[in-house]
């Protein structure tokens, strides 16, 4: 059980510019008085893909276990997690309606979460909450930087 110092609130986002195409993601984890800031980009993804990554870099991030309030404007991301990954695992990874998109990242997620306290939440996107609006600034300038090196034909 993790100690009452070991409290991390995670904010997330993701985006891809188009959908799909260039992607970036930001995550901020806020600890005992501490903010940390992470980032980074694919040249070849989907927004839902950027908003699983933000989630899991930032769970992956944390060096013991912790109690985490996962805070995203994704409803993707917290209904997966929170509703649908349940019986997907029961189900062995399948559903009815065809393969599970992403499995991939799920599955990460997952193993991410499991090694957690996680409370998930979800805030609108764009509606001036502080640090979700500065994780869409950290994915935008990551979907910058992976742009100029897909042009200059290097991969990040």
């Amino acid at each position: 059980m993790p100690k009452k110092e070991d409290s991390v609130v995670l904010y997330t986002d993701g985006g891809c510019v188009p959908n799909p195409g260039v992607g970036g993601w930001g995550a901020i984890l806020i600890y005992n008085g501490k903010e940390r800031e992470l980032s980074g980009g694919e040249p070849d993804t989907t927004n839902n893909r950027m908003e699983m990554t933000a989630a899991i870099s930032g769970l992956e991030a944390l060096t013991r276990s912790c109690r985490v309030t996962l805070i995203t404007d994704s409803e993707y991301v917290k209904r997966g997690i929170t509703e649908w990954l349940p019986g997907w695992k029961r189900k062995n990874w399948k559903r009815k309606g065809g393969p599970i998109k992403n499995v991939d990242l799920w599955k990460r997620l997952d193993e991410a979460a499991s090694r957690h306290e996680v409370s998930w939440e979800w805030v609108k996107g764009h509606a001036g909450v502080h640090y979700n609006e500065r994780c869409d600034t950290l994915a935008s300038e990551a979907i910058a930087r992976e742009k100029v090196s897909v042009r200059s034909g290097r991969s990040t």
